[in-house]
């Protein structure tokens, strides 16, 4: 037999404090052999499965999704999805944290409306980013369930092989798995609960052992993301299997462990306010070292087109610095205008966001880079003996490849910085030392001092003195006596 299972979904994450609304063109869009053909997708095939490619639109965390973009996209999914049917499985990849205008929960209207359309026999399987935010309704759509269990994420293809994989499991067995979850009322930034350090570090590791549990498939620990201001971002341990009361168990474990160490999560680097990190660079003798801007980090959900370093930066009359990158499109035009080697005036920052701090500077064309697209287009210029990348749209510098594209070695540099906040996996061995500043921006670290009017309180550490108890609730499709 031959199964027919259709792939899609949509993966953003989305900053409601940020101005500058994400569209259409923002997204990468995948269908039919695109999708089949993607590398994201290439676990896809196998001997009894006839995978059917829907759509799948992804983008850099940013702003809030335009109602009109995503509008767009939920009414080509569901026409594909519609034309796809009969079906015996439906997969969703999705991110889990966006935020669209005027809508709550949109991952929760972008499932309910597949589910409306394959029915109530078809399985449905999503997998999720750890800091996609997960309610009732959700769970309530879904047969199964799994999530990152690294942050940084290096296990994106497995969690999503996890998920296909239990997806194909149901369909061969028969096995009907239920999905259980259990908020937590903890919020944290990333950059505090990072894998890597402790306590997330164990928490992470202890999730496997639940799965070996007879009647739990896969045990995940959320979360959330922080910096929406809407009623459902919490954390949550979420639970697929095929015992209810063993997941409902799993999920209350999962749960108060991370209660029980909210108070002990901290930042992984050395961190501290932009001044105080550049006075430690000052002194540092090794090399690179790499200062994130954490603030303004576009993965994470900021605009990116923020000049609070460099301003910093050239105040201090830094020598020997990149910084990657700040996005204005504006400048890069002029840039490209002017050409390479130009000398001309140039206003950096403040591209997308008025509000955004920006300078005033004699800018030096180093180089510029034109892929195609003018969107894509780079310029790298000089300012003193500070170099900087201006991109055309939002983006991160977090790939080796980012810089050696450019003609900058990453490895040489007495200074780099990035907007980010933990360092990506590229960037993270080469550091020497790793410092991260607690700069201003959308996604400032600062969270207790986020605009919180919609989020649903008590919630840590917001408020910080309240009681717990843990209950986990089951997804109305699983049936239980």
């Amino acid at each position: 037999m031959t199964f027919r299972i259709a792939v899609g979904g949509i993966h953003t994450e989305c900053s409601t404090s940020s101005p500058v609304l994400m569209r259409t063109e923002d997204f990468r869009v995948m269908r039919g052999a695109d999708l089949l053909g993607a590398d994201y997708f290439s676990f896809l095939g196998a001997a009894d499965v006839e995978p059917l490619p829907l759509l799948h639109a992804r983008a850099v965390p940013g702003g809030p999704v335009s109602r009109v973009a995503y509008e767009s996209f939920k009414e080509e999914f569901l026409q594909l999805l519609k034309a796809s049917l009969p079906l015996d499985g439906l997969y969703l990849a999705m991110h889990g944290a966006m935020n669209v205008e005027g809508m709550d929960d949109a991952e929760g209207d972008w499932i309910s409306a597949a589910r409306a359309v394959v029915g109530p026999d078809c399985p449905v399987a999503a997998s999720y980013d750890l800091h996609g935010n997960v309610t009732q309704r959700i769970v309530d759509q879904l047969d199964i369930f799994a999530g990152y269990r690294t942050a940084p994420h290096i296990d994106v293809r497995e969690t999503m092989v996890r998920a296909w994989e239990m997806l194909l499991n149901t369909l061969a067995t028969g096995e009907k798995p239920g999905v259980a979850w259990a908020p937590i009322p903890v919020l944290l930034p990333g950059e505090r609960t990072s894998t890597e350090d402790e306590p997330a570090k164990s928490l992470y590791l202890k999730l496997p052992e639940h799965d070996q549990v007879p009647g739990i498939w896969d045990a995940n620990l959320m979360v959330g993301y922080v910096w929406a201001d809407e009623p459902r971002g919490t954390a949550c341990a979420v639970v697929t299997g095929t015992d209810a009361s063993a997941a409902r168990r799993a999920a209350v474990t999962i749960a108060q462990s991370y209660w029980d160490a909210r108070a002990d999560f901290r930042f992984g680097p050395v961190t501290g306010p932009l001044e105080a990190m550049l006075d430690i660079a000052e002194k540092t003798e090794t090399r690179p070292v790499i200062l994130a801007d954490s603030g303004d980090n576009p993965t994470g959900g900021g605009v990116g087109d923020r000049a609070d370093v460099l301003k910093a930066l050239i105040a201090r009359d830094w020598q020997d610095a990149v910084v990657g990158g700040i996005t204005d499109p504006v400048a890069v035009d002029l840039c490209f205008e002017a050409g390479e080697g130009a000398v001309l005036p140039l206003k950096v920052g403040g591209g997308l966001d008025p509000a955004s701090p920006f300078v005033d500077v004699m800018a030096t064309v180093i180089r510029l880079d034109n892929p195609g697209l003018p969107a894509d287009r780079q310029a790298v210029i000089g300012i003193g003996e500070v170099i900087v990348i201006l991109a055309a749209k939002r983006r991160p510098y977090h790939a080796i490849a980012d810089f050696t594209r450019l003609g900058i070695d990453p490895t040489r540099v007495r200074l780099l910085v990035v907007k980010s906040g933990y360092l990506s996996p590229e960037l993270q061995p080469i550091a020497n030392p790793n410092l991260m500043a607690l700069t201003d921006g959308v996604i400032n670290q600062d969270i207790e001092a986020l605009p919180s009017k919609r989020r649903l309180q008590p919630i840590y550490p917001f408020t910080r003195d309240f009681g717990y108890t843990p209950t986990a609730y089951l997804s109305s499709r699983w049936k239980v006596s």
